[in-house]
């Protein structure tokens, strides 16, 4: 009775369903003035036409049983006027009580009931004693991305949703939820805001110092990590209380302008671990082209491991047989001496000292060109948007306005001659097909492309995009960095590097006794140690109880590595 009542209550009291009350009552009040008229013509017809005499309870009952089409035929007129009127009388009930009823029931009292019903199941705090956990403002594509990776380092983390019906939907999908404001003090005090691990506040930049400002009111030591939209929000975000601010937009330009082929050729690092550092670096216009990575004797020239190679959108697992064509991007691993030996050997060589071309005047398009005029590459940037001219003068060295699907102005601006195109709208479906139009028109051109969602990804590789990254997977790669207390390793769309415990079933077996690739198609790369000291991966490089494999390559070969080794 008690939960009948609160049900009720929860129904009746909230200001937004009271319209659903007013039109439930609308409805039953036509409908019984409706029976009333038909009772009173009853009687009418069966007085003043038939001659018989009913009560007004036998009116009623009559009404009822027309309209509801159950029709006993105990009471019947014989008149024509009668059974003309009984048939407004069955069709007026069958559009009330047989169609339109339902609906309104439907629509106005239980839907609402029901809505009141899982908002009361909709979590709304963590578990008891829960603590190291992450905290993510916002489901969107970061926490999406992010949370894959959570799951497979087994970290717990809790997603904020303030609409409790969405709330219930994610815990339905398994996603971990906690319904809430986002602005509320007593939000975070549920989360356990003071316990846990790092607070993601991803959503937009005012949201974002809102969430800051809040959670400094329970705990100055709770690790806080703010997306920031734009650039001049990172001022006011770390004011606020932010101890990491990921301008995800701007570091994805950065990122797309270092893929560049440009000018002289030079290595790109992509990560750190250690005292080792990860590095990729094109092959074109050298004599590497055609070589197996035996010919190419890289660690005895240079003491670096080629630890896998990218060809055309894919990473590809090496062998001492793998043959590095004209296009491909080896990815090699070894000190900052070494590196620099490679870049020293590599500058002698030039791709193409033309201009590079940006499509899209975004926050991602000008810190790409940002970045490239600062190597001193000359940019040529299109917009589509005219308003947006007078910001982006002096951006680039020349700008073009116009739709870049236009082949006059794409030849126009340069794309037939430019070593390299960066797709930097905020649009995979137009990414997609620019990225078919500029392979087409220039089959040699390095084609690099921004994307927004991860299912995008296959489309833009097939469209001829060589490189591909997203501010997502950016993001998720920067957090798990700053979780597991390491440099953030950007190595491309849909691969990662994994830092895994030796398995005790690994333990004191050499790498390649260990059969991982061959298992799990990982690629090993070193073994951490907890001193922080790094050991490249070699074939006799025994695993030690106390390390961690890092380990390259995407989700579904990590998942791979669990179910066969843990």
């Amino acid at each position: 009775m008690k939960f009948i009542t609160s049900q009720l209550l929860s129904l009746l009291i909230p200001a937004q369903n009271r319209p659903n009350i007013r039109a439930l009552v609308s409805y039953l009040l036509l409908l019984t003035a409706t029976v009333a008229l038909f009772a009173t013509g009853f009687h009418w017809i069966m007085y003043h036409v038939e001659g018989q005499q009913h009560s007004w309870i036998t009116g009623v009952y009559w009404a009822l049983t027309v309209m509801t089409t159950l029709g006993f035929g105990d009471i019947t007129f014989h008149s024509d006027i009668g059974r003309l009127f009984s048939i407004v009388v069955l069709l007026t009930g069958v559009v009330l009580l047989l169609i339109v009823l339902p609906f309104v029931f439907i629509r106005f009292f239980y839907a609402p009931w029901m809505e009141s019903r899982m908002q009361f199941q909709a979590p709304r705090a963590v578990p008891h004693g829960t603590r190291d956990h992450v905290i993510l403002c916002n489901l969107d594509s970061l926490a999406t991305a992010l949370i894959a990776r959570l799951r497979l380092n087994n970290i717990p983390h809790f997603v904020i949703e303030p609409d409790p019906l969405k709330a219930v939907q994610m815990h339905i999908e398994g996603v971990p939820v906690v319904t809430g404001r986002l602005e509320d003090r007593a939000t975070y005090e549920k989360m356990a805001v003071a316990q846990s691990r790092l607070v993601i506040a991803n959503c937009a930049d005012t949201t974002n110092t809102n969430i800051t400002l809040t959670i400094r009111e329970l705990s100055q030591q709770v690790s806080i990590a703010a997306v920031a939209e734009y650039e001049r929000s990172i001022d006011l975000l770390e004011l606020s209380g932010s101890n990491h601010v990921l301008p995800l937009k701007l570091r994805l330009g950065e990122h797309l302008a270092t893929r560049v082929n440009a000018g002289h050729l030079h290595c790109h690092v992509v990560g750190r671990m250690g005292d080792l550092l990860i590095a990729e670096f094109p092959v074109h216009n050298t004599p590497l082209v055609g070589r197996s990575l035996r010919e190419m004797k890289m660690r005895e020239t240079f003491g670096l491991n080629v630890v896998a190679v990218w060809e055309r959108g894919r990473m590809v697992p090496v062998t001492p047989e793998t043959t590095i064509a004209d296009g491909s991007f080896p990815v090699v691993m070894g000190s900052a001496e070494q590196i620099t030996n490679l870049a020293t050997y590599l500058v002698i060589y030039n791709t193409n000292f033309n201009s590079v071309l940006v499509i899209g005047g975004g926050n991602v398009g000008c810190a790409a060109t940002r970045t490239l005029r600062k190597r001193g590459v000359t940019v040529h940037l299109i917009e589509r948007d005219e308003s947006l001219r007078n910001s982006l003068e002096g951006v680039a060295d020349k700008l073009f306005i116009g739709d870049a699907a236009d082949l006059d102005l794409l030849m126009g601006a340069g794309l037939s001659d430019a070593p390299s195109v960066l797709l930097t709208t905020n649009d995979d479906a137009m990414n997609i097909y620019l990225a078919v139009y500029c392979r087409r028109l220039n089959p040699e051109i390095r084609v690099i492309s921004r994307i927004t969602h991860e299912r995008s990804i296959e489309a833009v590789h097939r469209a001829g995009a060589d490189f591909v990254l997203s501010s997502a997977s950016l993001g998720a790669e920067m957090v798990m960095s700053l979780l597991q207390r390491r440099e953030s390793v950007i190595l491309g769309e849909g691969f990662d590097l994994f830092y895994v415990p030796v398995p005790a079933n690994l333990v004191e077996k050499t790498l390649a006794t260990s059969h991982i690739r061959a298992r799990t198609g990982l690629n090993v790369l070193a073994l951490r140690l907890p001193d922080d000291v790094v050991v490249p991966a070699t074939a006799s490089l025994v695993l030690k109880p106390d390390g961690e494999l890092v380990m390259l390559g995407n989700e579904s070969q990590r998942m791979a590595f669990t179910e066969e080794f843990l």
